[in-house]
């Protein structure tokens, strides 16, 4: 059986992930939803890829893997290939955050119910767009790799979001409400790394002096639950 070999940052998305349906958007090589497939957390899968060298390669796999008949490749950008309502659940991994929610943003009625996102950097503004259009964080993690790596996966639903009840919303918007309240060693030391960064740097008035505030309220948070 074809079991292509994932990293731990998409080994983390793929265990987010059960749905009927499933588009992955930028997918490159493919490995993910073939993954998906074969480990039966989807039923069907579309992958989306612009750039024509990751699209032939995604092309290949999937043949390769004797998947075509449950997983489509479709040329385009972002969620413009997908029909709304088609898919459950969809992957955007690899990017930069303001690259994965320019792609959310444009994406319209074609969003699905779910969605599951590794941005490259800072996934606030990630967290800040899902705020603003109805979809609730259900699940974090923080993955160890050449940085560390969030995963978020969030579904759509009614009212207010309730991951960020009880905690400074600057810090949980930053670092992730339910990674805070788990408090793993990977995140303390990111967030304690961003104050000895900052610190030197902050002064009244300075962007860095708001990041080290946002620092040392997650820090606050972190110590609360030790």
């Amino acid at each position: 059986m074809n079991r292509p070999p994932l990293d731990a940052r998409l080994e983390a998305v793929l265990a987010l992930i059960r749905a009927e349906t499933h588009a992955d958007i930028g997918s490159d090589h493919a490995h993910l939803p073939i993954r998906l497939l074969r480990e039966g957390r989807v039923g069907r899968g579309v992958i989306v890829e612009l750039n024509p060298g990751p699209l032939a390669l995604a092309r290949r796999n999937v043949v390769r893997a004797r998947l075509e008949e449950v997983l489509e490749v479709r040329a385009g950008d972002g969620f413009g290939p997908l029909v709304p309502g088609e898919v459950e659940s969809a992957s955007v991994t690899g990017m930069g955050a303001g690259t994965v929610a320019g792609i959310l943003r444009r994406a319209g009625e074609r969003l699905p119910p779910a969605l599951v996102l590794q941005p490259n950097d800072s996934p606030a503004p990630i967290r800040v767009w899902a705020r603003e259009h109805g979809y609730h964080l259900r699940a974090e993690r923080l993955v160890a790799g050449y940085w560390p790596y969030p995963v978020l996966r969030l579904e759509r639903a009614a009212g207010e979001d309730p991951a960020y009840r009880g905690l400074p919303l600057a810090a949980a918007l930053r670092y992730g409400p339910h990674l805070l309240r788990a408090g793993s060693a990977l995140l303390r030391r990111q967030v304690w790394a961003d104050v000895v960064r900052l610190t030197p740097l902050a002064a009244p008035g300075r962007t860095a002096q708001t990041e080290l505030e946002t620092a040392r309220a997650a820090l606050a948070v972190l110590e609360e639950r030790r």
